[in-house]
């Protein structure tokens, strides 16, 4: 009875009945969740030109499309974290998987651009939903030893949103209009939700994510460092690539075709820099981290000059993706070690920055857009990275008492997600 007064007290539930951890299928069906997410949320940034083309709206207008997005996670992650956290975890992520499948149908139906925006809205209930559960859910999948690969597979998902999901995605626009593109993305959903319902077992929930718990986490030097570099670096990355079709349309003179190949090259860049980041960052987080925004602050100065010509935009773009394909697993280990005991809500904090920054970017750079020049765009991108750099070489996060995880650069770390 007191052991259950004290989880309770500490927002933890009665552990469940002991069990064999479900597996790789299981970890690959969750991986292959947040694949379809990020593919959803990032598609626009392909179909750009098409949509506002087909709605006779600007490409900056055209960008609410991944603005609502973001704005919708970061509102919605923890209320609907909190308001679900006692119902099985395997149910919530199958009904955020449906949530998303009816968003993308109802995208590739809609005869007005307001229902378009709507659909984006309930891509953001999902993103919020999913993720805050999803990121930190690994430990609970394959056996302790194991969970640092199994997070950095689950994040394998991001880099391969944009090595396959947006450039397949872009491919079928041009083949067959912007709306096949969300219609198929839409049957993609189905057949992840069979998956997520065939290898994932069960999963009551562990833990209560409670706001005191956020609140906490919210005190901690470690944590409020991670929001910073957090809200620096995605702002510099989404304010540039949520335009990097306009830009490669106008600045380095290429399209259709081209610009897959483009952003496919982009993409495998970034599912290198993935593993790469992952492999380094439970050691080394903030030379990972700063490594990443400097790679990405340079593609993106260096753009307007050397990006003119197709050669020096590839290079560039091939920096751009390895730097990014670090950035999420980077972020999401800072939060998961500022609250090791409370890996859902490390994941809710990650999950909301993460969105909100998304968000913040995509619309700062469509009014730059604007009003200015693609060139422009990725000059004001690249200065914001640089401002991370300086953040990360200055700012020194010491331990807090009672802490044993803080991202010093030179303290060896348990794995990502642990």
């Amino acid at each position: 009875m007191q052991e259950t007064t004290t989880a309770s007290l500490n927002g933890k539930l009665p552990a469940p009945p002991p069990r064999a951890p479900a597996g790789w299928p299981a970890v690959v069906a969750v991986m292959l969740g947040i694949f379809v997410i990020v593919t959803t949320e990032i598609l626009p940034i392909g179909l750009l030109t098409s949509i506002g083309t087909d709605f006779t709206v600007s490409d900056g207008m055209a960008g609410l499309t991944m603005t609502m997005p973001g704005i919708l996670a970061a509102v919605v992650a923890l209320p609907v974290t909190v308001a679900t956290a006692r119902v099985d975890r395997r149910l919530m992520l199958c009904a955020f998987i449906l949530l998303l499948a009816l968003a993308n149908f109802l995208a590739a139906a809609a005869p007005d651009y307001w229902l378009v925006l709507v659909s984006r809205v309930m891509v953001g209930v999902t993103i919020g939903g999913f993720w805050s559960i999803g990121a930190g859910l690994a430990e609970r999948l394959v056996p302790p030893a194991s969970v640092g690969r199994a997070t950095a597979v689950v994040f394998s998902a991001v880099p391969l949103g944009s090595v396959l999901g947006v450039p397949l995605g872009t491919l079928i626009g041009d083949l067959a209009g912007w709306r096949t593109a969300f219609a198929v993305m839409g049957a993609m959903t189905i057949v992840v939700l069979v998956l997520l319902v065939l290898y994932v077992p069960p999963l009551p929930p562990v833990h209560v994510t409670r706001p005191a718990v956020l609140r906490g986490m919210l005190r901690r030097t470690d944590t409020r460092f991670a929001l910073l570099l957090t809200f620096l670096v995605v702002l510099a990355h989404f304010g540039t690539y949520t335009y990097v079709t306009p830009f490669l349309e106008r600045v380095t003179g290429v399209g259709g075709g081209p610009i897959t190949v483009f952003l496919l090259v982009y993409g495998a860049a970034g599912i290198l820099g993935n593993f790469l980041g992952g492999a380094r960052v439970a050691r080394y987080p903030r030379t990972v981290f700063g490594l990443a925004a400097g790679l990405i602050g340079a593609a993106t100065l260096l753009l307007p000059s050397l990006g003119r010509g197709e050669t020096g935009a590839v290079l560039l773009l091939v920096v751009w993706g390895m730097a990014y394909g670090a950035v999420p697993v980077a972020s999401q280990t800072w939060f998961a070690r500022a609250a090791p005991h409370a890996p859902e809500a490390a994941a809710v904090l990650f999950t909301a920055s993460f969105q909100a920054t998304i968000s913040a970017g995509a619309l700062a750079g469509g009014v730059v857009l604007d009003r200015t020049s693609p060139s422009t765009v990725m000059v004001l991108g690249g200065c914001v990275a640089v401002l991370m750099v300086v953040a990360v070489v200055t700012v020194r996060v010491r331990h807090e008492p009672g802490d044993g995880h803080a991202p010093a650069a030179a303290d060896p770390a348990p794995s990502a997600g642990r």
